[in-house]
Parts: structure tokens; sequence; C-alpha cells
């Protein structure tokens, strides 16, 4: 079984943030494969679908809870489904990746990423995969946490949602082969959709 999270805060005024740009991709997948995302079970806090892509099953979650603590909403998701970290793939923004640009990585550092730092914690250990999407550096001065929070500009928004549709397709590799699945997100270029 493969899990796949895309990490997001709820509410309707983080929709199109960059921070929520990971529950996007869950949100495009989702549709893709057509189901509805749906509270999950009582002891699960998350919104959950599951699918069968050819002979693997697919859970594909976003956690119900802010960015920073999903920690435990994750590590919920696992010990439902009986999965461990290594079947999961946690997507997510990431302001140090130039924008626009895809990473997937096994077992890293949080780089600095809180909701990242929250599922290290929960989990107890990196032992899990992670697709980073390039969401741009903040300007000037701009406190990185106030600029995470705000949307797209009109002017980017046409190349992240060729973005998310590209993580889509390198979540759909990563769940047959997770190491030509790299190689794909590391061939990501913007505007080459």
């Amino acid at each position: 079984m493969r899990v796949i999270v895309g990490l997001r805060n709820p509410g309707r005024e983080y929709v199109g943030t960059r921070h929520n740009v990971g529950a996007e991709v869950a949100e495009v997948l989702a549709t893709r494969w057509d189901l509805r995302l749906k509270r999950g079970p009582l002891r699960v806090r998350a919104d959950l679908a599951r699918h069968q892509l050819h002979d693997r099953a697919v859970i594909v979650a976003v956690p119900r809870t802010f960015m920073n603590t999903c920690g435990p909403a994750v590590v919920s998701v696992l010990r439902y489904y009986k999965t461990g970290p290594e079947d999961l793939l946690v997507v997510h923004d990431d302001i140090d990746l130039p924008f626009a640009r895809l990473r997937l990585q096994f077992a890293r550092g949080t780089g600095g990423h809180n909701g990242v730092r929250s599922i290290v914690q929960s989990v107890g250990n990196n032992g899990f995969h992670r697709l980073k999407i390039g969401v741009g550096r903040p300007p000037g001065r701009m406190d990185p946490a106030a600029f995470v929070l705000r949307p797209f500009a009109k002017s980017e928004r046409e190349e992240v949602d060729f973005l998310v549709r590209d993580a889509a397709d390198v979540v759909e590799r990563w769940i047959q082969d997770p190491d030509d699945a790299v190689q794909m997100a590391a061939r990501r270029r913007p505007g080459a959709s």
C-alpha cells in the first residue's frame, strides 16, 4: 500500500496559498481517479480516499489539522491502514527550491519546514518520501511564514496549475517506481508542461 499525504492549512482563507500546494496535488489525484476526499474515521484526522492503481492500493490523505501540527494526523493514517513510513509520500511546498521546480527525496532533513518537522517528530524518524514543490522565495525581508500564507500571484497561477499536474504525474510514477519518479521530478522545468 502507498500513502500520499498533501499538506495544507484547513480553512477557506488558505485556499490557493503557497502553503497549500501539496493539498492541491492530492485534489488533482482525487479528480483524476474519480475519487472524493471524505472525512476519515474518528481516530483519523484527515480527509481520505482509497484507490487501486494497477496492482497497488493507494490512500490519498489531506490532514484536517494545521500544517505545523500535522504529524499526529499523518501517523493516524499510517496506523489506520497498518503501513509504515517507507510507503509514505508527503507532498509539500518548499521556499528553498526555485519556483515551479520539483524534487523527490527519501529520508532527508526537514529543510526548516514545520509540517515536515511535525511528521518526523510524530513518526519518530525521517524514513519517508517527500515531493517538494518550489514556491519561490519571499521578497526582500518578508517573513517566510507570512510569504507561504499568501496566494500565488496571478502571473504565477497558470504555471502553478501546470506544476500541480506535473507533481501529480510524479506521484503516479512514484507509486509504481520511486527511483524513476526521482528522475522524473528532476526533469521538470518551469513552462515545460
